[in-house]
């Protein structure tokens, strides 16, 4: 297992910044997700640990080792990429000892290697097929089975599952999960699916325009985001967001008033008001009216316009609500972010 430490990572791309100072620490054995919306940097970032790019400023470590300069083949990490680049006129076999021929092993080890990681993958019996004859999961099982089988001490991937169907992905991911922390390989994950990095990280980096916005748990970026954009891109449906005026404990949202929580009891000014879909009983508080409504079986999304802007309560099934409906909201858990700056306050 290996730690990898990211010191003042910046790239550039002739006038375009895709990375800005980016400090990230990865422990042994972690799974860490980069997560952020396309364009935002989280691949380059995947790219430069590997050694794919070079850093315009900043060093990479594994451990205590300086490997920015480094070439890929020198560094023992296993790639798996979005289209899975499997060699079309190569069998599965074939496909999955590739590293390990470049690399001059011996026949026997190689077959004992191919035996090991396949059958933690439940492809032992397509090692004979060529890719074209597999589905997407079977290719994927393959991509995967080729960055395990030299034994590199950091697995890397780029949004490996987003080729596969919905259903699919949630199986392979449930098995990916479990393979990382049996072999106990650290990892890093990219992906854009804010759900895949909840399910799957130990913990989460959001990135945003090249810019590490934060990192931690996926409880403590679904919880307490640390930005607005955070708070915005996690959750399905995500937080809420209101503007609001505080005052001497009291937060004004339009025509409504309720209390502040009491530790922004001495908050002042305008502020984002932001809250979860779970976190809103209707009943008393902010006036609204309802716009539309979500039926999901034991659990319907109510959309309330609130002063023009809408904001989504899930409530029970069994409720009733008409469109015009007139409404108050009560957020029983409240974040506020700065007016200006976007970040928490």
């Amino acid at each position: 297992m290996v730690r990898i430490r990211l010191e003042n990572i910046t790239k550039e791309f002739g006038d375009f910044k895709a990375l800005d100072g980016i400090d990230l620490e990865i422990e042994e054995g972690e799974f860490m997700a980069l997560l952020g919306p396309s364009g935002s940097g989280k691949s380059t970032l995947l790219y430069i640990i590997a050694g794919i790019y070079k850093p315009t400023k900043g060093r990479i470590y594994f451990d205590d080792g300086d490997v920015t300069d480094l070439p890929p083949k020198d560094r023992n990490v296993g790639l798996v990429f979005q289209n899975w680049a499997l060699y079309p006129h190569m069998s599965v076999f074939e496909n999955i000892t590739f590293p390990l021929e470049l690399r001059k092993v011996a026949k026997g080890e190689i077959r004992r290697k191919v035996a090991e990681v396949t059958e933690m993958l439940k492809i032992e019996n397509l090692l004979d097929r060529y890719p074209w004859q597999l589905s997407g999961g079977q290719q994927q099982r393959v991509a995967i089975a080729r960055a395990l089988v030299k034994e590199p001490d950091v697995l890397l991937l780029d949004e490996p599952l987003s080729n596969l169907d919905a259903l699919l992905r949630i199986e392979v991911r449930a098995e990916l999960k479990r393979l990382q922390k049996k072999l106990g390989i650290t990892a890093v994950y990219v992906t854009h699916d804010q759900a895949e990095a909840l399910a799957m990280a130990d913990r989460i980096a959001v990135i945003k325009d090249g810019r590490l916005l934060q990192v931690g748990t996926p409880e403590e970026i679904y919880e307490r985001p640390r930005h607005k954009f955070v708070g915005g891109f996690i959750g399905n449906p995500p937080m809420n967001f209101l503007n609001g005026f505080a005052d001497r404990g009291i937060l004004r949202i339009g025509k409504s008033t309720i209390p502040l929580p009491k530790e922004y009891e001495s908050v002042r000014g305008e502020v984002i008001v932001g809250f979860r879909p779970h976190d809103v009983e209707i009943g008393e508080g902010i006036e609204g009216e309802v716009y539309s409504v979500e039926h999901l079986g034991r659990e319907q999304i109510v959309t309330v316009s609130v002063e023009g802007e809408m904001v989504k309560v899930i409530v029970p099934g069994d409720r009733r609500f008409e469109f015009g409906d007139k409404v108050r909201l009560k957020p029983k858990k409240i974040v506020l972010f700065d007016k200006k700056t976007e970040t928490a306050i």
